[in-house]
């Protein structure tokens, strides 16, 4: 399947800021969308009500997802590490089951994802992630080692998928689509910072950009100032 024959557009997690956004944007472009998320959020797509499809249920509830990703040429993935029962990876794996064969499979998660051990942190990035997966695992809210067990399956899959990286988040009117690096610790990616409007465009660009075909790109916003000193024009790198 071309990526040029996107119709159709799955949105797992549609509820969230992020989600939404997605919706948004794929709703401009003239997809017809399909939103999954936890029964109690349906409310929170009522803006796009008898414009897109939604789908209640658990985003880790395979039976959920096989309903929803059913005739899509896309799926949208937030991968959420939320509890302690493997949801970000119960999620991934039931789209990878599930997902039409061929399908363009796009998947959103933070920087400390690498696919490849080169990517360079900070010590003060570093710090931030262990206080977080450890406050996170104590109130069991939140377990980022399975976000990274969801990424490590989508990696070893066959499927045609991309996973991007996000920077911190802001909200705030589009700077326009990310620029974008393979690895963490490029000059471009310093500032740190995208909107998360543009975080939902990117997304929503991968399913029709085959450059981003089983690549892991990190974002940070196009206006920030290391992507206006080192991005697009400014050197070589791997830039949207």
């Amino acid at each position: 399947m071309g990526t040029n024959r996107v119709r159709k557009v799955c949105i797992v997690g549609a509820s969230g800021k992020l989600g939404q956004y997605m919706v948004r944007h794929a709703l401009e472009r003239g997809y017809e969308v399909v939103g999954v998320c936890r029964e109690r959020s349906v409310p929170k797509l009522a803006p796009f009500e008898g414009r897109m499809t939604v789908v209640p249920g658990a985003t880790n509830d395979p039976e959920v997802i096989r309903r929803a990703v059913t005739g899509c040429d896309g799926v949208l993935t937030v991968l959420v590490p939320w509890g302690v029962r493997q949801y970000a990876s119960g999620t991934a794996q039931a789209v990878l089951d599930h997902a039409e064969p061929g399908a363009r499979l796009v998947f959103s998660c933070g920087w400390h994802i690498t696919r490849d051990g080169k990517d360079t942190y900070s010590r003060t990035f570093l710090a931030a992630v262990r206080v977080a997966a450890l406050v996170g695992r104590l109130v069991r809210a939140v377990e980022i080692d399975d976000q990274v067990e969801a990424c490590r399956r989508v990696f070893a899959s066959g499927t045609r998928w991309t996973v991007v990286r996000g920077s911190s988040l802001e909200e705030g009117e589009s700077q326009g689509l990310p620029v974008w690096s393979r690895h963490v610790g490029d000059p471009v990616l310093a500032s740190n910072l995208t909107r998360r409007v543009d975080f939902a465009l990117f997304m929503v660009e991968a399913l029709t950009d085959d450059s981003l075909l089983q690549e892991a790109p990190a974002i940070v916003g196009r206006r920030t100032p290391s992507a206006v000193a080192h991005g697009p024009g400014a050197g070589p790198g791997e830039y949207a």
